[in-house]
């Protein structure tokens, strides 16, 4: 019996999804439900490229999950589309920051999009703008410039710089312009920005609000009907996702996941119907497949601090101060002939770790010592672990780690 074969015949018999694609976050549907306004909105400030002129910056926020991305790219797509209809010169340009460890990386992706030739590296980042001004000045075209979850640039060192650079470098271009628009989680990041940065690019403020569980139910009707084969979902299976994604912050993102991956389950189990244990057993491959998709998705330095804390901890069973992580990060880097970023980059490191939800951060009394801050893992130290050990440019240190945290493991 040739049980591959076996598994690849099942999988190619129609059971549960007619398109899965449509249950992806990055599938963009050709309606958006109870996201007209904002929909609207943006498509106003907009407009004006379709007559040359340059738009209004943009400063998109809101919770994840509730369609911000969404509705940027389907009115970018639209307005593409109409450009070219009337013979306006208008091109999107879309980057997520979080997917790009330096902030070289995202203006690289900008010129590559927009026709420079960008090397991987080897460039300063002065040199990477210069080559788009020398490639876009003179090409009369309004340039819009999505900067999805602009947080992971701002938070970035020389992130400030970059943005700064962005928002004035239309006095430097002749015929064309470029138009800004920053997208974000986090509600108190404009707050943040330098002065110079936050006058600039917040010439317009959208907020997002999050979605209610009859707002999601109507969401998830609609994927449905193009992703599953007719009558796979019991009927009640619709609005337990949206039930249970409305507990967590109205959260759209979630609620398709839920479905898709409990369609996926039901799949695999040879069942002809989606059923409540599929949902919630979606919810818990989901809770253990994100921490491991956030973490290999991280920057080399960021999983060494992550490794640090593994190793100070004792395998996640204590907590660490900033100074005790920084000290084993510092031996680390050492270990690897890498270079070591300052303490002060490791503490915006683990800000960033502290809001991706991987660790924990409180300030605890240490009587007449004072008070200090400590860190915690929030996830499961035996996914950590094997997650930091897939990546080969942790090398042999991966092992010391391994080691330290088996030893202080075993001491529980």
């Amino acid at each position: 019996m040739d049980l591959v074969r076996d598994v690849f015949a099942s999988a190619l018999k129609p059971r549960i999804f007619r398109d899965r694609e449509k249950l992806l976050p990055d599938y963009v549907p050709g309606f958006l439900p109870h996201r007209e306004s904002e929909i609207r909105r943006v498509a106003s400030i907009l407009a004006p490229a379709l007559r040359g002129e340059k738009p209004s910056n943009i400063f998109i926020y809101g919770l994840t999950g509730t369609g911000k991305t969404a509705v940027v790219r389907y009115v970018l797509s639209k307005l593409e589309v109409t450009a070219r209809e009337a013979g306006a010169r208008v091109k999107g340009v879309y980057v997520n920051a979080r997917y790009r460890d330096t902030p070289y990386r995202i203006i690289a992706d900008i010129g590559e999009a927009v026709g420079a030739r960008i090397p991987f590296t080897g460039l300063s980042v002065g040199e990477v703008f210069g080559r788009i001004l020398k490639v876009i000045s003179d090409t009369k075209t309004i340039y819009v410039v999505v900067l999805d979850e602009i947080d992971f640039l701002a938070r970035k060192r020389g992130g400030d710089d970059v943005l700064y650079k962005l928002t004035r470098i239309n006095s430097e271009l002749r015929t064309s312009r470029i138009s800004l628009i920053g997208v974000t989680n986090s509600a108190d990041l404009v707050e943040s920005l330098d002065p110079r940065v936050k006058s600039s690019l917040g010439e317009v403020e959208l907020v997002f609000p999050p979605y209610n569980a009859e707002q999601l139910k109507d969401i998830l009707e609609a994927r449905a009907r193009e992703a599953f084969q007719p009558g796979v979902l019991e009927e009640d299976i619709i609005p337990l996702c949206a039930a249970l994604a409305a507990r967590e912050h109205g959260d759209a993102r979630r609620a398709l996941d839920l479905l898709r991956v409990a369609g996926e389950i039901a799949e695999r189990s040879g069942s002809s119907k989606v059923t409540r244990d599929h949902v919630y057993m979606a919810r818990e491959e989901i809770e253990r497949d994100r921490v491991v998709d956030v973490v290999r998705t991280l920057p080399l330095h960021s999983k060494l601090v992550l490794a640090s804390i593994l190793m100070v901890t004792g395998g996640g069973s204590g907590y660490a101060t900033t100074g005790e992580v920084y000290e084993r990060y510092r031996y680390l880097t050492l270990k690897l002939g890498i270079e070591t970023v300052t303490l002060r980059r490791v503490s915006g490191i683990l800000a960033e770790l502290d809001m991706l939800g991987v660790i924990t951060g409180r300030v605890v009394s240490r009587g007449r010592y004072g008070k200090t801050r400590v860190l915690e893992l929030a996830l499961d130290p035996q996914v950590l672990y094997k997650t930091l050990s897939e990546d080969i440019a942790l090398g042999d240190i991966i092992d010391e780690v391994g080691r330290e945290f088996g030893k202080r493991s075993s001491m529980r």
